[in-house]
């Protein structure tokens, strides 16, 4: 049975995840950064996806380009170990929730997207 979650748009997660890395003096630019980064869209891809309702499993599913790197996000979201995480879908969107927390608590932006 497919988690509920996976039908969400993205649209309407995004104002989440945007209030929370600016409650922490994070912008939506740095988020966005790491949505584009993770998934391969670029900025009007993004705002397309937005616009058009998209929901979470056809964001990763049909994201132009996976970060190859994202595979170096590890640790614990939502009380789940990433590397744990046997469904490939949810696997990728707490490989983004954990990114998000990872911008909100005040990490550089360029340790969030794994460059060295």
């Amino acid at each position: 049975m497919a988690h509920r979650i996976f039908g969400m748009s993205v649209a309407k997660v995004y104002p989440a995840w945007a209030a929370k890395v600016e409650r922490k003096g994070r912008s939506r630019a740095e988020l966005d950064a790491v949505i584009c980064w993770l998934t391969g869209h670029d900025q009007a891809s993004l705002e397309a996806v937005l616009a058009e309702g998209v929901d979470l499993q056809h964001f990763f599913t049909e994201a132009p380009a996976l970060n190859p790197a994202r595979e170096q996000v590890t640790g614990v979201v939502c009380g789940v170990r990433i590397e744990a995480i046997d469904d490939p879908l949810m696997k990728e969107i707490r490989i983004l929730d954990k990114l998000v927390d990872e911008l909100a608590k005040g990490r550089p932006l360029a340790k969030v997207l794994r460059e060295r």
